[in-house]
C-alpha cells in the first residue's frame, strides 16, 4: 500500500494518472504536457507506473500509447479524490473548468459528475436498477429497457469487472453507475453522438441530439 500511494502521490504521476482518467490512450509527449514535467522526466515516471502494474504500453505504428492497466486501478484513483475532497478545504480560485467536470465527466470509461448522478438517478426511479452500499442490481425491466436501448448486456457479464457497480460522485456527493453496465451506457452515447469530449479534459459536453436523447428516453434534461 505504501509502495503504491507514494507513485500515486507524486505531483506529476498524480497529474499523467489523471489525464488518461479520460478513459484514452496517450503519448509520452502528451503525458508529459499534462504532467508539466520534461519528456525525459515523463519517461521516468512512466516506466514506474508499468513496473508497478498501474499502466500498459500499447504500440501502433511508431507510435507508443498508454493508458490506465484496468478499472480496478481507475477506481482506486477516483476513491483517492473523493477521500480528499473531504480533506480539510484547500484555497484553489475556481475555474471553468471545474464548472464543466461537475456537470459532466467521464470517470475512466462510465459518465460522472451531474450527467452521471442523473442517469443513476433515473434508472432506478424507474426500477430499472437496484442500487446498495458498493453494489447495483439490473432488474427485469431494466434487461428488457437497457437491450432496447442498445446495449450488450451478455458482453456487458462476460468481462471480467464488477457488472454493476456504485460509484460514490466526488463533486454531487451522490452515486453514479460504475461498472460493465456504466462503461456500456456510456459507450452507447458516444456512439450516438449524445456526448463529446472536450479537447485537454475529462470533461464532457452533451450535443442537443444528447439532450434531447436524454430528456425523450431517460425523462432528465442534462
Amino acid at each position: 500500500m505504501a509502495e503504491i500511494a507514494a507513485l500515486v502521490g507524486d505531483p506529476a504521476r498524480a497529474n499523467i494518472l489523471m489525464a488518461l482518467m479520460a478513459g484514452r490512450a496517450l503519448t509520452a509527449g502528451e503525458l508529459a504536457y499534462a504532467a508539466r514535467v520534461s519528456p525525459q522526466t515523463t519517461s521516468g515516471h512512466l516506466a514506474r507506473l508499468r513496473q508497478a502494474r498501474l499502466l500498459e504500453a500499447l504500440k501502433q505504428g511508431r507510435h507508443q500509447y498508454y493508458r490506465i492497466v484496468n478499472p480496478l486501478v481507475a477506481h482506486m484513483l477516483e476513491s483517492i479524490i473523493a477521500v480528499a475532497v473531504d480533506a480539510p478545504p484547500r484555497h484553489r480560485p475556481a475555474s471553468k473548468a471545474d464548472a464543466a467536470m461537475r456537470a459532466a465527466r467521464t470517470c475512466y470509461d462510465h459518465f460522472a459528475g451531474r450527467l452521471g448522478v442523473a442517469l443513476a438517478e433515473s434508472l432506478c426511479a424507474h426500477g430499472h436498477v437496484v442500487l446498495a452500499g458498493e453494489g447495483g442490481e439490473v432488474t427485469e425491466s431494466g434487461v428488457e429497457f437497457l437491450t432496447r436501448f442498445g446495449l450488450d448486456l451478455a458482453e456487458a457479464h462476460r468481462r471480467r469487472r464488477a457488472f454493476c457497480r456504485v460509484c460514490l460522485d466526488w463533486t454531487e456527493r451522490r452515486s453514479h453507475i460504475g461498472g460493465s453496465i456504466g462503461a456500456a451506457l456510456a459507450a452507447r452515447c458516444f456512439d450516438l453522438a449524445w456526448v463529446e469530449r472536450m479537447r485537454d479534459s475529462r470533461a464532457i459536453a452533451v450535443t442537443p441530439a444528447g439532450r434531447a436523447g436524454f430528456a425523450e428516453i431517460f425523462g432528465f434534461s442534462p
